[in-house]
């Protein structure tokens, strides 16, 4: 970008991109505000030198007071899978009438819009639009900027990003990015776990090298079409075997892409190239990589019932047992017959802690002695996370075990109903999940009923190092207890 300071805005200026972007236009002598509302940013990637503003997208007019050159439009919701899990109001929320709001501050500012639009939608011949709440979104909000330059002559430019990596990028949590995950993966010892089917295709682009080309956009560009991405594709197993681990496969995912097109000629044309390889990086990252020593494959479980007394999601939690043979169960869960022994179980990786004494009543007293039997566990063994099958008994042990305890929460709702529950079951349901790190929904009537008991429940924050596998059970467990 020229010489000339300049007043820029970056909407999501805490964020990976954002962040990287906002030291770049801060070291050229610009003044940089930002606007994030720290959905997936982060107070750590602040930069000396710029100002940031804490606020949704769709209060910029109210945010933002003064009048900038160009807006830097990256702060919208931006992973293609969790949008079939996350409220679709959420999505909306962020990008439609966020994006509408941008739209609108740069057309009463005449600011220039560099906006960052998706290249899910040329995925499947150009029908990747349609594919997933986030992608249908972001190809109607490029429409709708492109729109904005017919209708009102607003100045702007459409970047199109393919899968950036790179220093800050999201390692944890289920927004993370495919080589964030790969790298945590590697750094704790953990397999490379890698959703089905495998051979889908990515080109990953180094963040620097993104960054080179929303400035030139900036400077230069007019128009849509600037495809910013490193034109060397790989299969997610491909980029797997690079970390030379073992590797487990996930079960598909709905609208995970298995490629999309890319044209870089008119980012090329202003003269950008990529200048960093993926190969290259990662053989870098491993070289300066200390390894922690290798996790257990353990997880802590809390069931009411479990083996011999099986409902449908009882009976999907065994059968996921027996397909993840590498990976160590303790389940804690009621007697309620004193005739089931304590620990016997036809499955040599799962072992069974009865709690109670052996009657009807042993499911209220699982909230206490749950609790206490996951207290005494946890001193001789490590867990990755401890999970509940249900909002129920066992998740209020699980819940007070969480709060007392360091050990991370994934909540599943099995086959759950939420819907015509009486005010005291929704006030424990709400007590549950908000004490949860990850909750595991299998229908979209159980998104929705979250969202009527309380709409600020996140479905899914962190289970740090133990998301790999909190990811593998979710969906594995989600496919059998739907298959009932």
């Amino acid at each position: 970008m020229n010489t000339e300071r300049k007043t820029i805005v970056v909407t999501g200026g805490a964020g990976f991109v954002g962040s990287h972007l906002c030291k770049r236009l801060a070291a050229d002598g610009h003044r940089v505000i930002s606007i994030d509302n720290y959905f997936t940013g982060s107070t750590d990637n602040h930069v000396p030198g710029v100002e940031y503003r804490t606020g949704h997208t769709r209060d910029i007019n109210q945010v933002i007071t003064e009048t900038p050159e160009i807006v830097f439009h990256l702060g919208e919701y931006s992973r293609v899978e969790k949008s079939f899990e996350d409220p679709i109001e959420l999505i909306w929320g962020m990008n439609a009438a966020g994006t509408f709001s941008v739209l609108e501050f740069c057309r009463r500012t005449n600011a220039k819009l560099v906006y960052a639009g998706s290249s899910t939608k040329f995925a499947s011949g150009g029908d990747g639009k349609n594919q997933s709440p986030y992608a249908w979104t972001k190809a109607s909000n490029s429409e709708l900027v492109q729109n904005y330059g017919t209708w009102f002559g607003l100045k702007y430019a459409i970047a199109y990003f393919y899968n950036v990596y790179g220093q800050g990028e999201i390692a944890t949590g289920p927004y993370s990015t495919v080589i964030g995950i790969f790298k945590q993966e590697y750094k704790r010892g953990l397999p490379m776990t890698v959703t089905s089917p495998g051979t889908q295709t990515r080109c990953f682009t180094h963040v620097s090298d993104i960054v080179n080309g929303l400035v030139l956009i900036a400077e230069r560009g007019e128009g849509d079409g600037y495809d910013i991405g490193n034109e060397t594709c790989y299969s997610i197993l491909d980029v797997a075997k690079f970390f030379e681990s073992e590797i487990i496969m996930l079960p598909e995912r709905k609208g995970n892409r298995l490629g999309s097109s890319m044209d870089t000629s008119k980012m090329r044309s202003l003269g950008w190239t990529p200048h960093v390889s993926l190969e290259d990086h990662i053989r870098e990252y491993k070289s300066a990589c200390t390894r922690e020593e290798k996790t257990e494959k353990r997880i802590l479980v809390f069931s009411t019932t479990f083996f011999p007394i099986e409902g449908p999601a009882e009976k999907a939690l065994f059968r996921l047992m027996q397909e993840m043979k590498d990976v160590q169960f303790d389940v804690i869960t009621s007697m309620v017959d004193p005739s089931h022994t304590q620990t016997t179980c036809a499955l040599s990786n799962v072992t069974i802690h009865r709690v109670g004494k052996g009657n009807a009543w042993d499911k209220y007293r699982l909230i206490i002695d749950g609790y206490h039997k996951a207290t005494e566990l946890v001193t001789t063994h490590r867990y990755l996370f401890s999970w509940s099958i249900m909002a129920s008994y066992a998740a209020l042990a699980a819940t007070a075990f969480r709060r007392s305890n360091n050990l991370p929460l994934l909540i599943t709702l099995a086959d759950q109903r939420l819907d015509k529950i009486p005010l005291f079951m929704k006030a424990i349901i709400r007590f549950i999940l908000r004490n949860a790190d990850q909750i595991s929904t299998s229908t979209a009537q159980q998104e929705h009923g979250i969202s009527r008991i309380d709409p600020a429940i996140s479905l899914t924050t962190s289970n740090r190092s133990g998301d790999a596998f909190a990811n593998q059970i979710r969906f594995l467990y989600n496919s059998l207890i739907n298959k009932n």
